[in-house]
């Protein structure tokens, strides 16, 4: 039997990997109601932090092999350049795996530049991997093509040696791109949705669509400042937050909020919960704190909306938690559809703010009578190449849906963004979301 000492490096970090998800699923099931708040807090960020860089390690000895261990037995080793060279990759490495640990101990009023550097080397190491990964796959294929029978020489050498420095290069422009997007204010998007039974009076009623800010390493106050200031240049009616618009506790960053205390929509701010807010495990503070700037909380619950012109035509706005708090059991909280939507029937129009697209699906298939549904959460995809990734996981990826006769669902691609200050593939955007009534 194979001891743990004897098994390569890549099983180790798996191994590790394993043994941390084990004791997140025991601190979620068992540990939960015994610890305080500020623990539970605590102990789910360190264990998600550790059990991302176990998972982590082993693209980085991947890395590592193919960018220095591949020219240490070759010529290059003995240039002026190697030793910086390795210097620069280490470093690399090393602030890649920090970006996780940055959640813990530098969240601001503003981004610190370690924050920004350690999460841009975060990209660029997942843009890395893919392309070493898709280059290598490639490489075995021609050799598969090319028949087992060729003989490795100075060509084949060659091809080895070419594939991390075309990886690398690849990784440089993209990570470029991708940061001068991300830097960009949001784009503007309009889009007009005929809403089932919305009254007449409220024809081209104007909600403000907002979601993914995410407050936290790299995102802080000015950007949420220069959001504001869009928002209100827009006149919205009534402006929405579905979800993750932090990730961190409402007393460390809380002067990076202050720019919400302007927004002043006619019909009111309205916010409900995405899974960031519940990581952070101060769901019960930042709905304090929101109210404080006359942004309500959309805790399971609904308003009516009412028509400035007559209070007898209105329509049912109502907002559920994110699905996230069943999973973590965070006590008090989770998607309650029946609840968020008492005393809302399809004799009014009904719009209902719900962070993950999964959510809308099931809130559809519970109640097909709602005409609409504003989600996020999915970013776009952020970044190539985790597009992918999230519009296979995701029943609704990006913009406007229909589904059946009289139901829209659209999904923000984010305001901001998470962690990376990146996008590749996808851009942040505002939604003016102009309502018709049919």
């Amino acid at each position: 039997m194979i001891s743990f000492k004897q098994l390569p490096l890549e099983a180790k970090a798996a191994v590790a990997a394993g043994v941390v998800f084990f004791s997140m699923m025991i601190s979620r099931s068992y540990l939960a109601e015994k610890l305080d708040l500020r623990m539970r807090r605590w102990l789910l960020r360190l264990q998600m932090a550790l059990f991302a860089n176990a998972l982590m390690l082993i693209g980085s000895l991947h890395v590592w092999r193919s960018t220095v261990t591949t020219f240490s037995r070759s010529s290059a080793a003995s240039s002026f350049c190697f030793m910086p060279w390795k210097v620069a990759v280490f470093m690399f490495l090393a602030l890649a795996h920090s970006s996780f640990f940055t959640l813990l101990f530098l969240v601001a009023e503003e981004p610190y530049f370690f924050s920004l550097a350690a999460y841009t080397c975060l990209g660029a190491y997942i843009i890395l991997i893919f392309f070493l990964f898709t280059l290598g796959s490639v490489e075995q294929a021609y050799k598969f093509l090319a028949g087992r029978g060729a003989k490795a020489g100075a060509g084949n050498k060659n091809r080895t040696a070419m594939k991390p420095v075309l990886a690398v290069m690849l990784t440089v422009v993209l990570t470029v791109v991708g940061l001068l997007n991300a830097s960009q204010p949001p784009t503007v998007n309009s889009v007009e949705i005929p809403v089932h039974k919305l009254p007449s009076a409220m024809n081209n009623l104007k909600v403000v669509l907002l979601s993914d800010i995410h407050l936290g390493p790299t995102v802080g106050k000015t950007k949420l400042a220069m959001i504001v200031r869009m928002v209100k240049a827009l006149k919205p009616d009534i402006t929405v937050i579905v979800g993750d618009l932090t990730d961190s506790e409402a007393e460390i960053i809380r002067p990076a909020v202050e720019p919400l205390g302007d927004l002043k929509s006619p019909l009111g701010t309205y916010f409900v919960t995405g899974n960031h807010e519940y990581y952070t495990s101060d769901v019960s503070n930042w709905f304090e704190l929101l109210k404080s700037f006359n942004i309500r909380p959309l805790h399971n619950e609904n308003v009516k909306i009412a028509s400035p012109k007559s209070a007898d035509d209105w329509f049912c706005l109502a907002g559920v938690d994110d699905i996230e708090a069943d999973v973590l059991r965070y006590s008090g909280h989770g998607m309650d559809l029946k609840k968020a939507l008492r005393g809302c029937s399809s004799e009014h129009a009904i719009v209902l703010l719900a962070h993950q697209p999964i959510a809308a699906k099931w809130a559809l298939q519970e109640r097909p009578d709602i005409n609409l549904i504003l989600s996020g959460h999915t970013h776009g995809g952020q970044m190539f190449p985790l597009n992918a990734g999230a519009y296979f996981l995701n029943p609704f990826f990006v913009g406007l849906y229909k589904v059946g006769q009289n139901t829209f669902v659209y999904v923000s691609p984010g305001t901001m963004y998470f962690g990376i200050p990146m996008r590749l593939g996808s851009r942040a955007e505002i939604t003016e979301i102009v309502l018709r009534s049919p």
